[in-house]
């Protein structure tokens, strides 16, 4: 009878550990699928900003600008196009005013349930939907008109500045003028020195 109870004892014991094991297993999984976060570093004459890319909702987009990064794209760009309380815009122009060759238009995701919110980031496009390259702007306020919706085709947010956003701010508060036949360009350049994944 004693011997008996052991062995239901240490029965017992052993099926407890084994629920323990692939317990503690089964909750460690969703860990290992965890995407780790893609950061973009920017530095620039005023300072350095950080993006956080969200490629699960645009992975196009973020595959897009992350090879853009990558190739040293944006090193020695500058921020041509700046609107107190709309956007700061980036990603296409040399300080003299030169575009630099760009790759092939992207497709346009703008469905992506992601909304243009102060401090988001998004690809600037031309009024052809499918048309982005490598310019990009960061809200400088809630500019939910720049959404999808059924009367327009709005435009692809694909990240978010998560630090330097008082940089975006201060570059934001300088003076611009007409430049290279373009509105609204610093008078006092804003040059993108390096841009870098983290």
């Amino acid at each position: 009878m004693v011997d008996k109870k052991l062995y239901l004892s240490g029965f017992l014991v052993l099926i407890l550990i084994i629920a323990i094991v692939f317990l503690v297993f089964s909750v460690a999984k969703p860990k290992e699928k965890e995407i780790t976060k893609e950061i973009a570093v920017f530095e620039t004459t005023q300072g350095t900003f950080e993006i956080e890319l969200d490629r699960n909702a645009a992975p196009i987009t973020v595959e897009n600008f992350v090879n853009y990064v990558k190739a040293g794209f944006y090193d020695g760009t500058v921020f041509h196009r700046v609107i107190p309380n709309f956007v700061a815009q980036a990603g296409g122009y040399t300080a003299d005013g030169v575009s630099k060759p760009r790759g092939s238009p992207i497709f346009l995701e703008s469905k992506n349930g992601l909304s243009n919110k102060l401090g988001t980031v998004a690809m600037a496009r031309t009024m052809v939907e499918n048309s982005a390259t490598s310019e990009f702007y960061v809200n400088l306020k809630d500019n939910l008109f720049l959404d999808y919706s059924p009367e327009t085709a709005g435009y692809a947010v694909f990240g978010k500045v998560i630090k330097g956003m008082d940089i975006i701010f201060k570059i934001a508060e300088l003076p611009t003028k007409t430049k290279y036949n373009m509105e609204d360009w610093p008078v006092q350049d804003v040059v993108i020195t390096k841009a870098y994944m983290k």
